[in-house]
């Protein structure tokens, strides 16, 4: 009977050394290095997994199920890399939407602004999203976390043994510790022109290859669904009598003012925002409202500002205004623009059938750059003090 109960017992399970989740919607667990190995289970987006151990890209897990394979470490997430896309999630249910947009062929939404980046969730053929934010990333290669998660032990250090036959005045020689080196000395004074030689912002070398960046969008595709696609894979829903106007720039929002009746047909007044140059940090450099002319049946343009620096988002909201010396209520919106000395504005205009004017001007806080929350290319130590995620400025307009 012992012998028995022996044979029947299972080996002892390998000792976690660490944590992750599934990033792409499904990944595969293989029962060994090749990607040709037999298939022990297909694991599902968010899927909190247990590391065991590394063998350079590849990382073997256990799954909740209790199955121990191994997978791609770019597929997993670490658990601040997944606490920082919950927070996106729940900061994006919030914002404002830019405008709908549309795909034609399959896209692959990212939980961070790098190509390679895991995608949780795809936009299929022909849908439609929520665009809510905007930003530019430069280009880096990713590399995946969870490697830095897994340490192996650093080899203990042996004790020094004592060599025989030496007398006791030569082992207390031997057990001195070292004296230290001596100071150093002071150094040279800094020179007259130290603010200048220490600014790192130098002008552009047009012979040097400068580094590539991407613009991307962050999207909502549904409840809990929310990630980064880039912003040139995506179009405006906006009518193409309308988008003819756009003169070779991308339309970055847009928005309905209300609408008219046309014979049999409902048109709709728009306002759009523009972005003339790719790769700006700014998120559109123009704004235009188009009004319908019922009479001749075509758009015309009722307001218009170009070579503007203007920050997403703006925002569509009721304004009270005084014509005729009595109040009223009327469709109208905000936005933010900056000005050459660098100070913000928030702007509110009112729509008054088919005028626009400008009813209030008042400073808008100026975010602080912030770098991502979460790095996509060689983890850098935590900053000392804790830093706002990019979404903060957004929250910031709105007074949350």
């Amino acid at each position: 009977m012992c012998l028995l109960i022996s044979c029947s017992s299972e080996p002892p399970k390998a000792r976690a050394i660490g944590e992750a989740y599934v990033g792409p919607a499904s990944v595969i667990l293989r029962s060994d290095l090749s990607s040709r190995s037999d298939k022990l289970a297909e694991m599902k987006f968010g899927e909190r997994l247990e590391l065991l151990s590394t063998r350079r890209a590849l990382v073997k897990v256990r799954n909740m199920g209790g199955a121990e394979g191994w997978v791609d470490g770019k597929h997993l997430l670490t658990s601040a890399q997944m606490a920082e896309l919950k927070r996106t999630i729940e900061a994006a249910a919030t914002m404002p939407v830019q405008g709908k947009a549309k795909v034609f062929d399959a896209l692959n939404v990212h939980a961070e602004p790098n190509r390679s980046s895991p995608s949780p969730f795809q936009i299929p053929p022909g849908g439609v999203v929520d665009v809510v934010a905007r930003k530019v990333e430069q280009r880096m290669p990713y590399r995946p976390l969870v490697q830095s998660l897994v340490t192996t032990p650093a080899p203990s250090k042996k004790a020094k043994k004592k060599k025989k036959g030496k007398g006791k005045e030569e082992q207390k020689e031997e057990e001195k510790p070292e004296v230290p080196p001596p100071p150093m000395p002071p150094g040279p004074a800094l020179p007259e022109d130290w603010e200048e030689l220490s600014r790192t912002e130098l002008p552009a070398d047009p012979s040097k290859p400068q580094p590539k960046a991407d613009d991307w969008s962050l999207v909502r595709l549904g409840p809990g669904k929310v990630g980064w696609v880039l912003s040139r894979m995506l179009y405006m829903n906006i009518p193409d009598e309308v988008a003819q106007y756009s003169e070779g720039k991308r339309i970055t929002s847009y928005f309905s003012l209300g609408e008219i009746q046309d014979e049999a047909a409902k048109k709709q007044h728009w306002l759009w925002t523009t972005l003339s140059k790719p790769l700006e940090e700014h998120d559109f450099d123009g704004f235009r409202v188009f009004i319908y002319n019922p009479k001749r049946h075509r758009y015309e343009t009722a307001y218009r500002e170009n070579e503007v620096t203007g920050y997403l988002p703006v925002v569509l909201e009721t304004v009270e205004v005084v014509e005729n010396n009595k109040k009223m209520q009327t469709p109208g919106f905000r936005l933010i623009t900056e000005d050459k000395e660098g100070q913000r504005w928030q702007r509110t205009f009112a729509f008054l059938g088919y005028r626009v004017r400008m009813v209030k001007k008042e400073p808008a806080v100026k975010p602080a750059a912030q770098p991502a929350a979460i790095p996509t290319a060689v983890p850098l130590p935590a900053p000392a003090e804790e830093k706002k995620p990019w979404y903060s400025r957004i929250a910031r307009i709105f007074g949350k």
